[in-house]
Order: C-alpha cells, then sequence, then structure tokens
C-alpha cells in the first residue's frame, strides 16, 4: 500500500496544548466584552430593566458572553491534581 503521507510529517498524533496563559486571556476578555456591552446598552438607552421584552436580546447575548467568560475562567484556574 503507498503511504501518502509526507516525509515530514509526524507519524504519531501530536497535539500542541494551547498555554494556559493564552486561554485566560481569551475568557478574561469574554467576560469584559460583555460586561462592556451591558453597561455601554445601558448608558446609550437608559434601560437597565431585566423584564422588559424589548431588551431581551441584548441581555441574552450579554448572558452567553459572561457566562462562557465566568466558566472558562473558573474551569481554567482550578489545579491540576495528579494521582500518585
Amino acid at each position: 500500500m503507498i503511504c501518502l503521507m509526507h516525509r515530514r510529517m509526524p507519524e504519531e498524533k501530536t497535539e500542541l496544548g494551547i498555554p494556559k496563559k493564552v486561554m485566560m486571556a481569551g475568557y478574561a476578555a469574554l467576560l469584559a466584552l460583555g460586561l462592556i456591552i451591558y453597561i455601554s446598552w445601558g448608558l446609550m438607552y437608559g434601560s437597565w430593566n431585566l423584564f422588559d421584552r424589548s431588551n431581551l436580546g441584548i441581555y441574552s447575548v450579554t448572558v452567553v458572553l459572561c457566562g462562557f467568560g465566568a466558566v472558562g475562567l473558573i474551569l481554567y484556574s482550578l489545579k491540576d491534581e495528579q494521582p500518585q
């Protein structure tokens, strides 16, 4: 059987991990972006009422951004415990 792999391509599956600092910065940026959107929307339109039907779209975007940012920061801040 003819092997079509490039000669420089590794035979074993190797994965390059993303550094923890980069991931923490990305999740912090999501959290900050969610808060910036919420505050700027409130300042521009003077609407801070969470239960007003006309503003559900912006609040759903804010909750998703802040939720992913907060959960990501919490999960990446946990220490890896390796059994001995």
